[in-house]
């Protein structure tokens, strides 16, 4: 009994943080777009320039469209993104880890 406890309690936590994690791509700004895995300043340009042409993604497989995004980055990012809600995505979880990055290339001089 507290071996199944401890599994719905698990599985709560990976749907409640799956949830918090997830951007919509119809709505999110270049920066959350950015903090996906696989998505740069110009693969970020595209899906919003993609959006802003053709309007809003129906499915998820409607961003395989974009140019620069394909089989690869989709497998990447297709458990992070959304078509509804609002993004949950803090923004500045990724610059952190650039600044890190800058830091350790700087000490390495």
């Amino acid at each position: 009994m507290n071996k199944f406890v401890m599994l719905l309690v698990g599985l709560f936590m990976a749907a409640a943080f799956n949830v918090f994690a997830a951007v919509n791509v119809n709505t999110a700004t270049q920066e959350q777009l950015e903090s996906l895995n696989g998505i740069g300043p110009a693969k970020a340009k595209a899906i919003i320039d993609y959006r802003q042409k053709n309007g809003d993604f129906k499915t998820l497989e409607d961003i395989d469209n974009v140019p620069g995004i394909g089989a690869g980055v989709m497998s990447k990012i297709k458990n992070d993104v959304t078509l509804t809600g609002e993004t949950a995505v803090k923004v500045e979880a990724k610059a952190t880890k650039k600044s890190a990055k800058a830091d350790k290339s700087e000490e390495k001089k």
